[in-house]
């Protein structure tokens, strides 16, 4: 966990399907708000953003990555249960090695003591505001 007053440096994956998106759910008890942000996750001291991304879609959904391609660097400034967040994130897009990751609707996973959701998403619930995509930023990469 990071600490108050810290920027985190992550690496998310962005993976596509036709017009979906690979998204873990995420929920703010304060806004009272779900939403959705790709997959991925901090990168540790002596670690690059590559090996960080391979390490977290390991580590949450024990699956491999491929055809990873970096796309570039976002700076995100939030509020989530009532804290103030700086996040550097290093976005890859990438696809997955095995096939059956594309047949699931939905696949649970812990994020330490945290119970979480990934799932597919059709883009254009995100691009009508239907659903919440974080940083908002991804949007320019579809």
């Amino acid at each position: 966990m990071h600490k108050p007053g810290e920027i985190r440096v992550l690496a998310l994956g962005l993976i596509r399907d036709g017009n979906r998106i690979f998204v873990s759910e995420g929920y703010d008890p304060v806004k009272q708000l779900t939403f959705y942000r790709a997959m991925g996750g901090g990168v540790d001291f002596s670690e690059t953003s590559l090996e960080a991304l391979k390490r977290e879609f390991q580590e949450e959904i024990q699956a491999e990555l491929t055809n990873i391609r970096y796309l570039g660097c976002l700076e995100n400034i939030f509020t989530f249960n009532g804290q103030s967040g700086h996040e550097i994130i290093q976005l890859f897009e990438s696809d997955f090695v095995d096939p059956k990751f594309y047949q699931l609707d939905k696949l649970d996973f812990s994020e330490g003591e945290r119970q979480k959701t990934a799932l597919w998403v059709d883009i254009n619930h995100f691009k009508s505001g239907e659903l919440r995509l974080v940083p908002e930023q991804f949007l320019d990469y579809w």
